[in-house]
């Protein structure tokens, strides 16, 4: 799956990117403004996919001034699998929430994406990053055939492999004494996906191990 462009997994024409534009805001947009969003393709490219689009009903054109301004139609039958797969990104997340969350156990402490699948600046070739603290050195050990089913999960989820993470809480609290630049990345990047925020835990473990 392209991480920043899902929808291009079923649309792989510029066509994709325009409807992602346009599923995110419910205000009209200009066709200027709509390219400078989608951020590929050329303004007059752009200009045609909308043309079509609007030729299908699938997005409306409100002449404003000397300006056409444009919307994605959301009453139109096909507008629920446009927003549907604009939100696969999201979709991922919550699957991997679920997978993590189904152990029900208190051996992972905390989990989150980083890196371009957590910016939304990946491609078809990206890594999906998953930072995994666990709550020791056993339970690390005994989560291992699991974080690999994991990784065979989200490949048949997204096309992506998985790259974890894996520490105990004593090993970030080595990254966080020694300021891994790895710990700015998580702090700037991590979308958490099961326990506490990460800015929080990097909170909590500073108070009670480093005093600070």
């Amino acid at each position: 799956m392209d991480l920043a462009h899902p929808i291009s997994t079923v649309v792989p024409t510029l066509d994709g990117p325009v409807l992602a534009t346009l599923a995110r805001t419910s205000q009209p947009l200009t066709g200027r403004r709509v390219h400078q969003l989608t951020e590929t393709g050329s303004e007059a490219g752009v200009r045609k996919v909308l043309t079509r689009l609007v030729d299908t009903g699938l997005v409306t054109a409100t002449r404003v001034g000397p300006s056409l301004q444009y919307a994605l139609n959301r009453q139109h039958l096909a507008a629920d699998a446009v927003l549907e797969l604009s939100a696969l990104r999201g979709r991922m997340v919550l699957r991997m929430k679920s997978a993590i969350e189904q152990r029900d156990d208190d051996q992972i402490v905390h989990a989150s994406i980083f890196g371009s699948a957590a910016r939304g600046d990946g491609d078809l070739d990206s890594d999906i990053d998953l930072l995994l603290v666990c709550s020791s050195d056993d339970a690390l050990q005994s989560l291992s055939d699991w974080i690999a089913q994991l990784g065979e999960s989200v490949h048949a989820w997204t096309g992506n492999f998985l790259q974890t993470y894996a520490i105990t809480t004593d090993e970030l609290t080595r990254h966080l004494v020694a300021a891994d630049p790895l710990v700015n990345e998580w702090l700037r990047d991590c979308i958490t996906v099961h326990g506490p925020e990460f800015r929080r835990l990097r909170s909590e473990i500073s108070r009670d191990v480093m005093g600070q």
